[in-house]
């Protein structure tokens, strides 16, 4: 009934022996230890040891420097970037944060860019305030962009362009902006920047 693991000393011949021995030992105890069990979390750590060692014997020698390598140089960018962990896991907390920026509502926002920056064909080192708008329009749905995109879904609408959800635009723009450019030519260009944005 008893596994191997213990193993009991003989017991003695006399009473008065085993009085002696225990009377002659210190304070610890003489019974034999018994043996402990490990926790569950190291049975779950040992499991998962060998699910992944049985893993990567699947692979080949090149596969895991590749799978080492990988994971070297995404540790790197991850403590040259100042975090402290390795990126792998994706926290849910950053997907919301990712979530709640795509939602965003529409406002007016600035950058300051160079001229030649603006893509309009100018070439100057001069640097202007560009206000632009930015955001969804989703709280600004009307019952006509509803019914468009139940159009389009039933094909009834094909050709034409059209969209069917308010987008964010500027509703009014800034003053004229005017620059030297590389040459000292002098330009004036009108509905550059933004000065109200809204859902249209």
């Amino acid at each position: 009934m008893l596994n191997g693991s213990r193993k009991y000393s003989s017991l003695p011949s006399s009473p008065s022996s085993s009085w002696a021995s225990s009377s002659s030992s210190s304070s610890s105890s003489s019974l034999p230890a018994a043996p402990r069990r490990s926790p569950r979390a190291l049975q779950r750590h040992s499991s998962l040891l060998s699910h992944y060692s049985s893993l990567l014997e699947s692979y080949t020698e090149g596969e895991i420097r590749q799978l080492i390598s990988a994971l070297v140089e995404r540790y790197s960018q991850a403590m040259n970037s100042g975090a402290h962990e390795l990126p792998l896991f994706p926290r849910s907390g950053s997907r919301r944060k990712r979530a709640r920026a795509r939602h965003k509502p529409c406002a007016l926002k600035e950058l300051e860019v160079s001229v030649s920056e603006l893509g309009l064909g100018y070439e100057s080192d001069e640097t202007v305030l560009f206000r632009y708008c930015s955001g969804t329009c989703e709280a600004a749905v009307r019952s006509y962009d509803l019914s468009l995109k139940s159009m389009r879904s039933k094909k009834k609408i094909k050709k034409e362009k059209v969209r069917a959800r308010p987008c964010c635009r500027p509703l009014a723009y800034d003053d004229d902006v005017s620059f030297l450019d590389a040459y000292n030519r002098y330009y004036t260009v009108n509905e550059l920047s933004a000065k109200e944005c809204g859902c249209v």
